[in-house]
């Protein structure tokens, strides 16, 4: 029975361990990602209106030959590609989660950071394809996708365009409102701004000017990924001021539902690591009762059996037995 005790050292030793090193992949990865299905399961579904979205045909918005002055920038290539955007907005912020991980080996940290910048992501992206597509606002290149030879017709009754460019490519020309590239860019990027200044105590009132550079890094990225959106004359400016509004508040949405904020003192961790904390210690608590009741009784009975065979000595010697 005593060997079996743990006294309040073992405990804080067994909370110390379980904080520092016991919450790996191996160890906690799978029952946590069973704990989060819902989550994931969501994660799949935004992605699929994601890709929806993409295929939509944007509003047919009216676009007159008095209008196309301001619209007859000449077409570049993309100085920032749509497929690096994934990699920008997703990827660059998942390296520095997993480098973490590997210093604090903390898979609550990993699991929530990468559940945080996900929904950032793809909820800004619906925002943003939704918007594009109910607004059907042209490029700044419009006219040379509609007039690709350069030889321009309008309706005589209307006065609109009457577009003769590859089809796609006119398309995607009505998709100018907000920008995308700049809302994914600053989702992922702003969320790791936020990720990296709890993590480095970057308001702790310390005055480490260091700190808030690096916090800046990331925003930094992202605002020359919209500027490259505006020189590149595929967006104007307002719509990537808009795109970079939408994606910054999705990412501190998301960062807020998963990590105190940044400025708390336990804003280097997610919620769920505390919470795990507070059970952890409620449970040893509990055990270490529950054993010292147990000693305690053991006690209790062995005083009973002291004073049960006293009395029954006291009663032979005396003869009343």
């Amino acid at each position: 029975m005593q060997g079996s005790q743990m006294g309040p050292s073992q405990i804080g030793d067994r909370m110390q361990g379980a904080q520092l090193g016991s919450h790996t992949i191996q160890t906690h990865g799978v029952r946590l990602a069973r704990k989060h299905t819902h989550d994931w399961v969501a994660l799949i579904l935004l992605a699929a209106v994601v890709v929806a979205l993409h295929y939509a045909p944007p509003f047919n918005r009216f676009v007159g030959k008095d209008m196309m002055t301001h619209i007859r920038y000449p077409v570049k290539p993309s100085t920032v590609p749509a497929w690096a955007v994934p990699i920008i907005s997703i990827l660059c912020p998942w390296v520095i989660f997993i480098s973490i991980y590997v210093a604090r080996r903390d898979v609550y940290d990993l699991h929530h950071a990468t559940l945080g910048v996900l929904f950032a992501v793809l909820i800004t992206a619906v925002f943003t394809d939704v918007i594009k597509t109910a607004v059907g606002r042209p490029r700044p290149d419009f006219f040379w996708r509609c007039f690709p030879d350069g030889k321009q017709l309008y309706d005589q009754v209307t006065g609109g365009v009457i577009c003769h460019g590859n089809k796609s490519f006119l398309t995607d020309g009505r998709k100018s409102f907000p920008s995308g590239h700049t809302s994914w860019s600053f989702a992922g990027l702003g969320f790791l701004s936020l990720y990296l200044s709890g993590k480095i105590k970057a308001f702790d009132r310390q005055g480490h000017v260091a700190k808030l550079c690096i916090v800046i890094l990331p925003l930094l990225l992202a605002s020359l990924v919209g500027i490259s959106r505006v020189d590149d004359y595929r967006h104007h400016w307002e719509d990537v001021f808009v795109g970079g509004l939408i994606g910054f508040i999705m990412a501190l949405l998301c960062y807020l539902h998963f990590f105190p904020p940044p400025y708390h003192d336990q804003g280097w961790g997610p919620y769920a690591y505390f919470h795990m904390l507070e059970e952890l210690q409620a449970a040893n608590s509990n055990d270490a009762q529950n054993q010292q009741n147990t000693a305690t009784g053991g006690q209790h009975i062995g005083l009973s059996r002291q004073e049960h065979e006293m009395k029954s000595r006291n009663d032979l010697e005396s003869g009343s037995v």
